[in-house]
């Protein structure tokens, strides 16, 4: 596999990691800790399947000779191919930024869902010859494992073990969709009002995650029906209200905890618990360990 990696000259201030998982599938850990843009260029020709993931900070993708750019901010994901048209890596990555690409090529990618192709709308018969781009949001078992992936501290001879539980355990992540899922079966997801409406919900419980309102009180406040309320968080947002927010609160006390800035009973007060053993277990029931233990786990 030919490759040409061209990065910028103060690269040293950052940090730039290619691990190399299979012959035909590696990731990239890209770091701009600098003050200023970076940029990374590297060959990837139209066998491969890319997926780039922006933990911090913010990536810009430059296509067609600089004729076309794609921004990815913050905790969002970017997926390419095309069969018909090499994609390579043209990145301007923004200062304190942190990125991390998964490259695999698209035969060995079909191996992993050989038996679910039809799940997947770019792997069906009718379209897995054809270009295919999109843009998700970065849920929060996502961020923890690519945290987990940024900052390992492990022996190196496991390194490459690690970090492939860790890519295969991202990428079925990536692709978990809610089984019953069905668009036309849920006519108000083609409504724009109320598809602002339920994202008014999102962020009216992380305004108020301390003390959320109760969900009679949030479809009030929004003027969505109950129903409507329940069913249209669960299929835009892939879980129902309180799900998303627990999961939303655990990934924001990991967060705060990596910081370094807050103890334990900082964390769990400011995420909405009366008492450090109530954060406690709620946080091992979504990690499986305890807050400091994991804070261990990753070197912290």
């Amino acid at each position: 596999m030919k490759s040409k990696e061209i990065l910028s000259k103060n690269i040293a201030q950052g940090s730039f990691e290619k691990v190399l998982i299979e012959e035909d599938f590696y990731i990239l850990k890209i770091q701009n800790e600098t003050s200023v843009n970076q940029k990374v260029m590297r060959h990837i020709d139209r066998t491969f399947i890319q997926f780039h993931f922006c933990l911090k900070g913010q990536a810009k993708f430059i296509f067609n000779d600089g004729n076309y750019a794609l921004e990815i901010p913050e905790e969002s994901s970017l997926l390419l191919y095309n069969t018909h048209l090499d994609l390579p890596l043209n990145l301007e990555l923004s200062p304190n930024s942190w990125l991390i690409c998964v490259i695999m090529t698209l035969q060995r990618f079909h191996t992993l869902f050989s038996n679910q192709a039809d799940f997947i709308p770019f792997l069906n018969k009718e379209s897995k010859d054809t270009k295919y781009y999109a843009q998700e949001i970065v849920t929060p078992p996502i961020a923890v494992v690519l945290s987990q992936i940024i900052n390992y501290k492990l022996n190196s001879s496991i390194k490459t073990l690690f970090i492939k539980a860790k890519v295969y355990e991202l990428i079925a992540l990536y692709f978990n969709k809610i089984e019953d899922a069905d668009v036309e079966q849920c006519p108000f997801l083609v409504d724009e009002e109320t598809i602002k409406r339920i994202k008014l919900a999102k962020e009216i419980m992380i305004s108020r995650m301390v003390e959320p309102p109760t969900l009679k009180e949030l479809s009030e406040e929004i003027g969505l029906s109950l129903k409507k309320l329940k069913d249209g968080f669960k299929q835009v947002y892939g879980e129902p209200v309180f799900s998303f927010l627990f999961e939303y609160k655990m990934d924001y006390a990991r967060k705060m905890l990596e910081s370094g800035r807050y103890n334990v009973s900082e964390v769990g007060h400011r995420v909405g618990y009366s008492t450090p053993s109530h954060f406690i277990a709620s946080f091992k029931k979504k990690y499986g360990t305890t807050p400091k233990k994991y804070l261990t786990s990753v070197g912290l």
